[in-house]
């Protein structure tokens, strides 16, 4: 089991249980978490329907759809940016703030959307304002999700950050789950011409509200102990708190982007790409792939939980280590088992979903990664470029190997966790030789 590392400044010197105070603090994060990935996610559903109603109706269909898809890309590419500019804030103001701005920025153009006049009505202003819109998404989505794993981390004892961190990414992934049986529900109360007439804007409308929910709850919590105790002391980084992450946490970036990569590896090929996949591969009725991926994202809520246990009860590396083999394992019987069995698809698709889970240690590798003072800016940034990165070129690698055996996916995946499996021996080596202690070194 891992050695504790010394504890940083707001963190007690013993192990303490958790509270009411810090539950509550889980639970308001993690449903402020769902309800903006399901803003941020609810848009890819309706991507059919936006491409008809928001470009000219003589546009080729091949154009339309890559114009659509388009528009859901540019909110990955405006991650980065948004994440940057709210981590320098929140390493030099407080976490607290921006994490309440994150969910703010989320909910103004989700609701606006929903009140989007359409090309009909407003021509090409209708397209270039929704591209506006959800670029303002993808900023607040690039604040909300490493703000969120690093307000709850140091909130709760230094040896239940696993299980912190795990439960917040229960609360995207959740939100995934729920914009998907929104947009079933919408698809199968309304008919495809009242979808196009009116219904498309309920889930946007919706998410808006809810999102302006979100930010009353978190009015009711507090700043971290570990930032209020570096403010009294002084101790906050007084130069650009990004400098400081990328010229003395080289390994922890390098770390934090390597796990990233293996984090959208899992969620975009395993849960958003194998659904299309399996209906193309082995001709899976779309009714039955859906049906079979709500299961598995709901499998993945409580494997996050469940491996972020396991990072506090036996150390990140180990359940790092065996997640990502127990992943590997898992999708090629996945991608083998529907190709001979197509009936076992639920059940093989929920064994994967749950060891997808393994993406729940992430986060926790990563704000121990980065010292207190800069953690925000160094999570940020190595968190967001790759997501940015490997998110966009994902599909269109798989899409290019699929061409050539239709266990592209399983195999992609597999060298993602290969790789998790070198960041886990890594990490036990580094542990092992600094008797605990965090990747990087202090700042200054």
């Amino acid at each position: 089991m891992e050695t504790p590392s010394t504890p940083e400044p707001g963190q007690p010197l013993a192990p303490r249980p958790l509270t009411m105070q810090d539950a509550r603090t889980l639970a308001l994060a993690a449903l402020g978490g769902a309800l903006e990935f399901y803003d941020f996610i609810i848009f890819v559903f309706f991507t059919t329907a936006i491409g008809q109603l928001f470009f000219p109706p003589d546009t080729a269909e091949w154009l339309r759809q890559l114009q659509s898809f388009g528009l859901f890309a540019a909110g990955y590419l405006a991650r980065p940016l948004g994440g940057i500019v709210m981590a320098h804030f929140g390493d030099r103001t407080g976490r607290k703030r921006m994490f309440s701005l994150s969910v703010f920025l989320m909910a103004v153009p989700t609701l606006l959307i929903g009140a989007l006049p359409t090309y009909a009505t407003a021509g090409y202003a209708a397209p270039l304002a929704l591209l506006v819109l959800r670029m303002l998404q993808g900023a607040a989505v690039g604040g909300e999700v490493p703000g969120a794993w690093v307000f709850v981390s140091e909130h709760v004892p230094k040896d239940r950050v696993g299980f912190a961190c795990g439960t917040l990414t229960s609360g995207l992934t959740l939100g995934i789950l729920l914009g998907s049986l929104v947009a079933t529900a919408i698809n199968k109360l309304y008919t495809p011409a009242e979808v196009l007439a009116f219904a498309w804007r309920v889930p946007f409308l919706v998410g808006g509200v809810f999102g302006f929910l979100a930010v009353f709850l978190r009015r009711w919590l507090a700043e971290t102990p570990v930032f209020e105790e570096m403010r009294q002391r002084r101790a906050l980084v007084q130069e650009m708190p990004l400098k400081a992450a990328l010229r003395g946490h080289g390994s922890a970036v390098a770390v934090s982007m390597l796990l990233t990569w293996v984090l959208t590896a899992a969620i975009v090929v395993v849960i958003l790409m194998t659904p299309t996949l399996v209906q193309k591969l082995y001709n899976i009725p779309p009714a039955h792939a859906l049906e079979a991926n709500s299961l598995a994202t709901l499998s993945l809520t409580f494997g996050c939980v469940a491996f972020g246990l396991g990072a506090d009860r036996f150390g990140v590396s180990r359940a790092l280590g065996l997640g990502c083999l127990a992943l590997l394992v898992t999708t090629f019987l996945l991608y083998r088992g529907v190709a001979q069995a197509p009936e076992h698809l639920i059940a093989l698709y929920m064994l994967t979903g749950a060891c997808v889970g393994v993406v729940g240690v992430v986060p926790t590798v990563m704000v121990r990664a980065f010292p207190a003072a800069v953690r925000f800016s160094g999570l940020s940034f190595s968190y967001n470029v790759a997501y940015a990165i490997f998110g966009g070129l994902t599909p269109l690698v798989v899409t290019l190997m699929v061409k050539s055996t239709p266990l592209a996916p399983a195999y992609y995946v597999a060298g993602l966790c290969v790789v998790g499996l070198g960041v886990a021996f890594y990490l036990q080596k580094e542990q092992a030789a600094s008797g605990g202690a965090v990747i990087s070194r202090k700042v200054g």
